[in-house]
């Protein structure tokens, strides 16, 4: 089982990534990506893929309301007191039959 990471809303300025950029952790320890990385959203994805591998988001409170099949996370970056921005992610099981 794969996971695309896609950002999907920038709060404040991210100095990294732009609504769209997506990288993908393949077979569970292998991260993909064309683009550079933030140590940012990688601490907030690391406590969550593991588990996002090998069951559904509704079970970590991660899904959406609309969708449930889709995680959410954000990064770490206290936008609102750095001057940066916080970054919301969506995480999509790949290869998922449901």
């Amino acid at each position: 089982m794969d996971l695309l990471v896609r950002v999907i809303e920038i709060k404040g300025h991210c100095p990294v990534y732009e609504i769209g950029d997506s990288f993908r952790l393949e077979k569970g320890y292998r991260l993909i990506c064309d683009k550079p990385i933030c140590m940012h959203s990688l601490a907030s994805l690391l406590p969550h893929y593991n588990a996002l591998l090998i069951s559904k988001p509704e079970q970590w409170g991660l899904a959406g309301k609309s969708d449930q099949s889709k995680a959410y996370i954000q990064c770490l970056d206290p936008a609102a007191y750095t001057g940066g921005g916080t970054t919301i992610f969506e995480i999509t099981r790949m290869g998922d039959s449901g």
